[in-house]
């Protein structure tokens, strides 16, 4: 399993990471990823909604806007892309 994180500002990516696990994704473990994404992109981890997990199986994406994160985000968005 392959997750592109992108923080998204001004319509250009700022930062970047490509998340790699072995393991076959489970949405059970969805929180656990964005864990560790957002800690290697050193933001704060947002608020994880079904809305986000249901979007993220039916589009293979997911975004994050800053009302999502209790601390705030300095960026205009998290995108989260499943690379398969």
């Amino acid at each position: 399993m392959r997750l592109w994180a992108k923080l998204m500002h001004d319509g250009h990516i700022s930062k970047q990471f490509v998340y790699e696990n072995p393991e076959k994704l489970t949405y059970s473990h969805f929180f656990d990823y964005l864990t560790e994404i957002c800690s290697e992109l050193d933001i704060p981890t947002p608020v994880l909604l079904k809305t986000h997990i249901f979007n993220f199986a039916k589009f293979n994406r997911v975004k994050f806007l800053p009302r999502d994160f209790v601390d705030g985000l300095e960026y205009d968005n998290l995108l989260i892309e499943n690379l398969h």
